[in-house]
């Protein structure tokens, strides 16, 4: 069974979105045995082979292979980070979701 003791880190933040003003999106991050996060967020860092991007709402459909990373998850009130060995993400109207190995 993989460990799932890895470190998540977050760090509160100053709410600077509105609810439903279209400045949020769905995130769900899942490992192969567990659920990371499951919520929205104002925006997600990540890198893939061509370096780091960030996914932003409204972002066009997307689809990454992840390469070793911090993946940051930025939400309205705390930012959200982990390490990550590797991973798939996946954008689809304003739906994002990531499969890590950490």
């Amino acid at each position: 069974m993989p460990d799932e003791s890895k470190e998540v880190t977050k760090t509160d933040k100053v709410n600077t979105s509105v609810p439903g003003d279209g400045t949020s999106m769905h995130v769900k991050v899942y490992a192969p045995f567990k659920t990371y996060y499951d919520g929205d967020a104002t925006s997600i860092s990540a890198a893939n082979d061509t370096g780091p991007f960030d996914v932003l709402p409204g972002h066009a459909d997307f689809f990454s292979m992840l390469v070793p990373c911090t993946v940051t998850i930025e939400t309205e009130k705390q930012e959200i980070s982990f390490e990550i060995y590797s991973g798939m993400l996946t954008v689809k109207s304003d739906e994002i979701m990531l499969f890590v190995n950490m």
